[in-house]
């Protein structure tokens, strides 16, 4: 299979292999939206600080700050995916990332308080209708999948101060870490200083409020560690 073969050549996966058969009306399909999507990506490229290998965009991609995004090779941008760039790190996008449609990525919130950045790892995806807010930096490693509806935050509001109101309190700017190989359910939040190990499996719609060690699988509201991987 052609299409296979260069797909294999693309993600430099030698083992790489289809498990389902395709009519040749599937292929047509599939080749004519990633053909459009190289178009895009090319328009988009010269706008970004730097990019390695194939840029794949769909349609309604809204990109602020591109002279602040470095991607690797074979970047894939789902549709009405939006990414707002400006912070003092910017983002730094892996090799073979793809991050799925309607999902936002952005570094500053008020813009009086410039944010930190976000970083992503190789082969990490990220799914539909993500939501990234890396004001206070997020930092996801290699081998990364998650669900759709996922929520990371890095940076929460003070108010200890009763006598003002909250939104006039400043904000408190946290790093999170997620590790690398972790799979994320659907729906999973994860709150700013959260540092969740490598090879955690975070159940879907848990709410991880507090800091979780490698290999944990971990569940609910707030999020618990139930089992560690390695016993199993």
């Amino acid at each position: 299979m052609i299409i296979e073969k260069l797909i294999k050549t693309l993600k430099n996966d030698p083992n790489y292999k289809w498990e389902s058969a395709y009519s040749g009306r599937d292929l047509f399909s599939v080749t004519w939206v990633r053909w459009f999507q190289v178009i895009r990506g090319l328009l988009l490229k010269p706008f970004l600080k730097k990019s390695a290998g194939l840029l794949f965009v769909g349609t309604h991609v809204k990109v602020r700050h591109g002279y602040q995004i470095v991607a690797g090779k074979n970047l894939i941008l789902g549709d009405n995916v939006d990414i707002n760039a400006l912070s003092t790190n910017g983002i730094q996008l892996g090799d073979h990332v793809s991050i799925a449609r309607d999902s936002i990525l952005f570094c500053t919130g008020v813009i009086a308080q410039k944010g930190t950045g976000i970083t992503i790892g190789d082969r990490t995806g990220i799914g539909a209708r993500a939501f990234l807010a890396g004001q206070g930096g997020i930092t996801i490693g290699n081998d990364v999948i998650t669900g759709p509806n996922i929520q990371v935050f890095s940076e929460n509001h003070s108010f200890s101060d009763l006598q003002q109101i909250i939104k006039t309190q400043g904000v408190i700017k946290q790093a999170t870490i997620i590790g690398n190989n972790c799979w994320l359910g659907g729906g999973v939040t994860i709150l700013a200083g959260v540092t969740i190990g490598d090879g955690c499996v975070i159940a879907a719609g848990s709410v991880v409020t507090k800091s979780v060690p490698q290999n944990s699988i971990v569940a609910g509201v707030p999020a618990k560690v139930v089992k560690s991987r390695e016993a199993i």
